[in-house]
């Protein structure tokens, strides 16, 4: 049987941005709201308040996120399969974010309507 979720949406618009592996962390990603910063040998990625982000920078806008109520066990299976399971089956696209203890979708706010609908479906609670 899938995992039932809370899901809290959080406000605001999010983007998701891209800068060169080597760059350093820039002032504007820090501040309210969710962050994510993410290096990789091959970018810095970060997600934050779509507001804080300059024109200038490579990204993709227009994201709504929900947090998974948890935390969960490091062992817990299921947990994002679950959520993302029925926004996948119905072509719907998103971006996970995993932390130490817990997890964030991030789906486009034109998408929004149809990804809560989907997501009571599949049994999860929306807050």
């Amino acid at each position: 049987m899938a995992a039932t979720v809370r899901l809290k949406q959080l406000s605001g618009l999010y983007a998701v941005s891209r800068l060169e592996a080597g760059e350093a962390v820039p002032g504007w990603a820090d501040g309210p709201g969710f962050v994510s910063i993410t290096r990789t040998d091959d970018e810095l990625s970060i997600v934050c308040l779509q507001d804080r982000v300059p024109q200038a920078i490579k990204q993709d806008i227009d994201w709504v996120a929900f947090k998974f109520e948890g935390p969960f066990a490091f062992d817990e299976t299921g947990i994002v399969l679950s959520v993302i399971r029925p926004l996948s089956e119905n072509r719907l696209g998103i971006f996970v974010v995993s932390t130490f203890d817990g997890d964030h979708l991030l789906v486009k706010a034109a998408d929004q309507v149809a990804a809560r609908r989907f997501l009571i479906e599949a049994g999860h609670i929306l807050l």
